[in-house]
């Protein structure tokens, strides 16, 4: 060990940051921000040597969510100002983004963007091929449509961007020291106690993961799911071009997979194609720094030639430089973010699919936030690192994933979409029989479902359009099955988990707003809650026995909520135990629902025997089912949860059993449009951290009598019978030809309210149906709510709509319940 790193590198520290690109390096500003001085930051090489040094540098403020939207307008904010607090200069230039459009599905895509930016608090304009034109002086407009214009958006200098936030956490008083590889992460009961670098260890309380590509490996190395793979990225740079200069904007032309803009009296092109090519390397390089891939010219032929046709001034000019750098991408086109559920104590930021550079400074600000405050200070689920399980992190479905993520980026943003790569990984014993009957699936946490199923003679691929899509007859007939037959439903996807042990209800009454001590056979739907009262997740638990538990909750939480139980589990006198891919689930909804089950068992289906809300053993056919009379579609039904050896047997026999009342199969597509006629909940749309359940209208599950307080109850009593300024609302448009998909700005008497959280068409009611916040400056009571006039703006237009504080449509509690 040299003396000069020997004496740069501490024995401990508090937090100590793996990786010193713009990700690590805005980390280490925000703790300095926050006082947090005993920081230790290592970089294996040199700062900003990974991605960081060669990314393109623009900064676009609007993302998918507001949220996300949130983190990068304040990354606008820090980079605007960071020169002048850091006396280090980042190239920032406020030069605004061009988005074009030359076909109408692109354009409807705009319009929903640029509303959207609204209510997300980011100024975008809709503008004529003209006035693009005369944004871009050398761009060719006569094909063009529209496109999108956001002034405030801009670009940076990526290196001295992310090494003026390294000089300010220095003067803050964190320490930084390069040319140090951690290789290992120390650890006792689950719980992090230090670093184990090259030159010695280091004992902290918390460490933070910023290695962009290294971190999958670095993950591997210390029992980490962290699925990140690179991915070959690139964009070219042409020779001087007379009159260029560097204030133009950041251009993009999705419908050709190109981005362009100036570089100083040069432009620089570059591509997200459809597909792209992974980083065929075994382990990435631990000195791969300042260092690019070979150019590929003839991949990027395709885009060459469009930008030549976009920017004619390019037809003749030279390209000295390639650059082919790898970047990190996810699974879901969304980064990583947050601690860890393997290792208390280990957060990670990273996988930033080629947004870094626009997103960095505010994920540094919210992940530092996080850590101090030692909670997700908004919601973040969108990127939090355990919507992940271990299978996403094989490198096959990585690589195969990855190829495919980088081309999202400009694809369209249809409704619905699917990936197309890493498919078929898990399937339903089902999986068979229903493809045969027409299944067109979509994959949720890995596992195929049915989304819809196509008329015999049609074929089950769907049409993506922003309007009524392919399948809208299809569902329309799933959703007719279910309100007025019967429907059987694949809904094997569920995360389930098994709660046991003499402190099981104890665990449970602590972290459930529910009462938990009810007979055995009872299911309770319940939200489990935070300190400040809002929501971590919700589910159904069914009480087996005494002091035995079965947990139902969303597909998507398995390690989420896992993780959020386990963390609260007593030393001992209560095990938990997943069980998701032990049993399958097959829905049984509507009104002939009961006739089917009594026709192939032999327990009593019947109200007085099986009332709403219990749970039984049951025989189905030659099989039996943990069967529990709980409806996400409004009309009588049972979850069967089978096990999975017995799945197709039961289905055969209610499939068979079925004909006579009409029995249908049914998919993921009908029990979206049905729940949201009954104005049920989803989680990650309805339901997240950022609501408490009075906004929500889901008070009613809170039992404040219980003899134990649960978590979030303090905060909860504090907001108890106070005038509600944001609510959930149901809304129903005014007219049948429309449709909504969620994401749609909602305005009450012209004025900006809120959006949509979720939407499709309710064939029931003969129109879309909707649920989203509004909020107001008075209290939302349901005389406020008849008194206004609410539109939602669908591709552009202002459609009157009528909002409903219960369910729009309700077929009364005595059906539900008889």
């Amino acid at each position: 060990m040299s003396n000069e790193v020997s004496a740069a590198l501490p024995a401990s520290a508090r937090v100590v940051i793996v990786g010193g690109g713009i990700a690590g390096s805005s980390v280490a500003y925000h703790l300095a921000q926050l006082g947090w001085t005993d920081v230790v930051l290592l970089e294996q090489n040199l700062l900003a040597g990974g991605a960081t040094f060669h990314a393109a540098g623009m900064v676009g403020q609007l993302r998918t969510s507001n949220n996300m939207t949130q983190m990068n307008k304040y990354s606008v904010e820090l980079y605007k100002g960071l020169e002048a607090a850091t006396g280090m200069p980042t190239g920032w230039n406020e030069v605004g983004s061009l988005i074009v459009a030359h076909n109408e599905a692109r354009m409807t895509q705009l319009r929903r963007t640029t509303a959207m930016a609204e209510r997300f608090g980011v100024e975008a304009h809709m503008i004529s091929p003209a006035e693009a034109r005369d944004k871009w002086p050398w761009m060719r407009h006569e094909d063009l449509l529209g496109a999108a214009w956001l002034p405030h958006d801009g670009k940076v200098q990526p290196e001295l961007t992310a090494k003026a936030l390294a000089h300010g956490a220095q003067r803050g008083g964190v320490r930084i020291v390069e040319g140090v590889r951690a290789t290992a992460l120390l650890k006792h009961n689950g719980r992090l106690t230090g670093v184990r670098t090259g030159h010695g260890d280091i004992t902290c309380e918390i460490a933070v993961l910023s290695g962009g590509m290294w971190l999958r490996q670095f993950g591997l190395d210390n029992g980490l799911t962290l699925p990140v793979y690179p991915v070959e990225h690139h964009y070219i740079v042409s020779e001087p071009i007379e009159g260029m200069h560097g204030n133009l904007p950041c251009g993009r032309d999705p419908d050709e997979a190109i981005y362009f803009r100036s570089e100083g009296d040069a432009i620089m092109v570059g591509a997200f194609q459809k597909h792209s090519h992974p980083w065929m390397v075994d382990r990435v390089p631990d000195d791969f720094s300042f260092r690019l891939l070979e150019a590929d010219w003839p991949k990027f032929a395709e885009p060459l030639a469009a930008a030549k046709h976009r920017l004619p001034v390019l037809e003749h000019a030279a390209f000295p430089k390639f650059v082919n750098g790898p970047e990190s991408f996810t699974p879901d086109n969304n980064f990583l973010m947050g601690e860890t559920a393997e290792l208390a104590g280990v957060f990670v930021l990273g996988g930033f699919n080629s947004v870094g550079i626009a997103s960095s400074g505010g994920a540094g600000k919210y992940l530092a936030d996080w850590i101090a405050g030692g909670a997700m200070p908004m919601d973040l689920w969108s990127v939090d690192v355990r919507r992940f399980l271990p299978f996403h992190n094989n490198r096959s479905f990585l690589r195969a994933r990855v190829s495919e993520v980088l081309g999202l980026h400009y694809m369209p943003a249809w409704p619905n979409l699917e990936f197309e790569t890493g498919r078929n990984l898990r399937q339903s014993p089902l999986h068979a029989r229903l493809a045969a009957a027409g299944a067109c699936f979509g994959s949720k946490m890995g596992l195929e479902r049915p989304n819809w199923f196509a008329a015999p003679g049609t074929t089950p691929e769907v049409q993506y359009s922003f309007g009524k899509q392919n399948w809208f007859q299809a569902v329309a007939e799933e959703q007719r099955a279910t309100r007025e037959r019967v429907a059987l439903f694949d809904q094997t996807s569920f995360s389930k988990y098994r709660l046991e042990g003499e402190a099981a209800l104890d665990t449970l009454q602590y972290l459930c707003g529910a009462n938990l001590n009810v007979p055995v056979g009872r299911a309770v739907y319940t939200g489990m809650f935070n300190a400040r009262g809002t929501y971590e997740t919700d589910l159904t638990v069914v009480r087996t026995a005494e002091n035995a538990f079965y947990i139902i909750t969303s597909s998507t939480q398995t390690l989420h909520d896992f993780a959020w139980i386990q963390e609260h589990l007593p030393a001992r006198g209560a095990a938990l135990t997943d069980v998701t891919t032990a049993y399958g689930v097959i829905g049984v909804m509507g009104p002939r629902s009961r006739d089917l089950l009594q026709s192939v068992s032999e327990t009593d289906f019947s109200n007085a025997a099986f009332p709403f809300g219990s749970a039984q053993n049951v025989s189905v056919g030659l099989g039996s089912a943990l069967a529990v009379r709980i409806t996400y579609v409004g009309e009588l039904g049972w979850e069967l949860h089978v096990p999975m050896d017995q799945m197709a047997a039961i289905y055969d026999a209610l499939w068979e059993a079925g004909r006579p009342y009409g029995a249908a199969n049914a998919g993921h597509y009908a029990i979206n449009a049905l729940r949201l006629e009954k104005a049920y909940r989803a989680w990650g749309a309805e339901l997240s951290i950022d609501e408490t359940p009075f906004e929500a209208g889901l008070g009613f599950t809170l039992d404040w009598s219980k003899p134990m307080e649960f978590l979030g109850q303090d905060a909860l009593e504090t907001r108890r019978g106070e005038p509600l300024t944001k609510r959930l609302l149901s809304f129903v448009l005014d007219d049948p030809a429309e449709t909504l998909w969620g994401s749609e700005p909602i305005h009450c008497n012209g004025q900006l309210a809120g959006h949509t959280t979720s939407g499709a068409y309710g064939h029931t009611l003969g129109a879309a149906v909707g649920l989203g916040y509004i909020r107001a400056q008075e209290p939302i009571t349901a005389d406020f709510v008849r008194q206004q006039r609410f539109t939602i703006t669908v591709d552009g237009r202002a459609v009157p709509a009528t909002p409903h504080l219960r369910a729009p449509y309700d077929p009364g509690r005595e059906k539900l319940l008889a």
